[in-house]
């Protein structure tokens, strides 16, 4: 799973440079570092030691100033270790929350969207992701790899739900006027 995050981070930093730019760092490497190699990780200082969707809400903000990038994967990061019970890795016989996972899953459905949709006061897109060029082709890598996160999310909580005999609520909303939903 952070794997994946870790792909996306590097695909938006790359496309969004005046992001690892904004936070005063001197490339991407370090940008990536800060984020991915961090003692405290999931919790940076400049985002008041908020994790979770409180940090992801940030990388949509239009009066934001700080790294977009670094809110919104650190904000995953941390929603996703939440609905693993604080844990970076997992284990067969882990006890999960089945409801978190899918609530975790809709979030990142939620970014997804975001992502592709919300823009500055100017009308311009607050972080460059996915993209169509003149000549008609697609650029969808970021949705493939969001979709895989969201993907492992859905069938962890199915397993899980399963597993305990729970049944997991599925959350119906306009993705047009989603929020985050809390996963605990």
């Amino acid at each position: 799973m952070f794997v994946s995050l870790e792909r996306l981070a590097d695909k938006l930093y790359r496309r969004n440079p005046r992001e690892w730019r904004r936070a005063g760092l001197e490339s991407r490497d370090a940008a990536m570092d800060r984020l991915f190699r961090a003692e405290h990780q999931w919790r940076l200082a400049e985002f008041e030691h908020r994790r979770g969707v409180e940090v992801m809400r940030l990388a949509f903000a239009s009066d934001f100033s700080g790294d977009r990038v670094a809110a919104l994967i650190a904000g995953m990061g941390g929603m996703i270790q939440t609905a693993w019970s604080d844990r970076t890795e997992l284990f067969l016989l882990d006890e999960l929350d089945p409801q978190a996972l899918s609530n975790c899953a809709r979030n990142l459905e939620i970014s997804a969207w975001k992502l592709a949709q919300s823009r500055d006061d100017m009308g311009e897109l607050l972080l460059l992701s996915n993209e169509i060029s003149a000549d008609g082709s697609r650029n969808l890598s970021f949705e493939r790899e969001m979709g895989k996160m969201i993907g492992w999310l859905d069938m962890s909580s199915q397993i899980v739900a399963e597993k305990n005999n729970r049944v997991v609520t599925r959350v119906l909303q306009s993705l047009a006027t989603a929020v985050f939903i809390p996963v605990r």
